[in-house]
């Protein structure tokens, strides 16, 4: 579907936007080749340069194709409203109806101010993220947990994209805020173990009093979840599959459980249990859950999580478009939410999908959260 509906915008931008221009008949055929395999680089990449999930060429063209991309996206975008405002001010205005149909001028601008703001875009992408910091009280929280600092990170995409340097960046950002626990919710990977062997190293260096705890994201499973279970391990990370631990400070506990992603579904391999994850939990302690998604956020709260902790949407990446992320993540895009008693955490992701590596008014995050006991 992905590929169909991109067909249709480069074909749309290519008669509005190139067959119009007064160039001769081949120029026009090359640049409308162009647009197209730009609109269908991801169909052009998976069969040929690797899989959808992870193309396997170089970086630096990862992020030429990803300006171009969502230069093509937004221009696509903004000749459609051009056009319907033409439409409408036509009848009311010839000149104007004419000037926002066919100018060469306008056309022009909008080119540019595409290309410019796709740049800006992938730029925010790409940057090592900021730490965003917050804190969340929670009811029942023991007092020796008050103050209790967690890193989260998420959807970090290690690819040909955010290689090793940007991984360590990374990483090195989180250590130095010396949290008390670190955590991964998911998505750290596109590729092969040995494809990306080299870039997800840095991840050993992660550092937190009471460790690295993870779990996997859907696409894990894309890159074969198995063998990556393995090397998270060697790395360090304790992967909670369906699966609980108990962190004690001055004789109170504090549980952190984490879930798989329903992309297992897909690969005959285990669902997200949350029955499973809270096995033996005393009703009264308080828990910390790590999900992928946030979807099933009612369910995790009416089986006993305390606070959910999630990314998958990446905030939608693009301001405006954050909107659909939302509608098809049961509502949860990004922030804060109080689900059923339980608080839900969204971030907006560390990283992204190569395949669109874009950010709009919706930034990257290493998120700190800083646990409150609830007065």
């Amino acid at each position: 579907m992905l590929h169909i509906i991109m067909a249709v915008i480069g074909l749309y931008v290519s008669a509005r936007g190139i067959w119009p221009l007064s160039l001769n008949l081949t120029s026009k055929i090359v640049l409308t080749v162009v647009v197209l395999c730009i609109a269908e680089h991801h169909l052009i990449t998976r069969t040929w340069f690797g899989s959808m999930a992870s193309p396997e060429i170089p970086g630096l063209v990862l992020t030429l194709l990803g300006w171009a991309f969502c230069a093509l996206l937004l221009l696509g975008f903004f000749i459609l409203v051009k056009d319907l405002l033409g439409m409408v001010a036509y009848p009311l205005s010839a000149e104007t109806g004419r000037v926002l149909l066919a100018s060469p001028r306008l056309l022009a601008a909008l080119t540019v101010t595409t290309l410019v703001i796709a740049a800006v875009g992938v730029w925010n992408a790409v940057k090592i993220p900021m730490v965003k910091t917050i804190e969340i009280a929670l009811p029942g929280l023991p007092a020796a947990f008050d103050g209790f600092r967690i890193v989260q990170l998420t959807d970090l995409h290690a690819s040909r994209l955010l290689q090793r340097p940007w991984m360590a960046a990374v990483v090195d950002r989180a250590n130095a805020l010396d949290p008390d626990l670190t955590v991964i919710t998911g998505d750290m990977v596109d590729g092969t173990t040995s494809a990306r062997a080299d870039d997800v190293k840095p991840l050993q260096s992660l550092k937190a009093k009471h460790g690295v705890m993870a779990i996997p994201g859907n696409h894990e499973y894309y890159s074969g979840y198995e063998s990556w279970l393995t090397v998270y391990k060697q790395l360090g990370l304790h992967m909670l599959i369906n699966q609980h631990t108990t962190i004690t400070q001055e004789n109170q506990q504090l549980v952190i459980a984490g879930v798989t992603d329903h992309a297992a579904n897909g690969f005959g391999l285990p669902e997200p249990d949350i029955a499973a994850a809270l096995d033996q939990v005393p009703a009264n302690q308080t828990v910390i859950l790590l999900s992928h998604r946030p979807t099933g956020a009612a369910a995790n709260a009416k089986a006993g999580a305390s606070l959910q902790l999630s990314g998958h949407t990446h905030g939608g990446q693009i301001l405006g478009a954050h909107v659909l992320a939302k509608m098809a993540n049961e509502g949860f895009v990004d922030g804060l939410y109080d689900v059923a008693g339980m608080k839900l955490y969204v971030s907006m992701g560390t990283g992204l999908w190569n395949g669109f590596p874009v950010r709009l008014g919706r930034p990257s995050e290493i998120t700190q959260i800083v646990l409150r006991t609830q007065r």
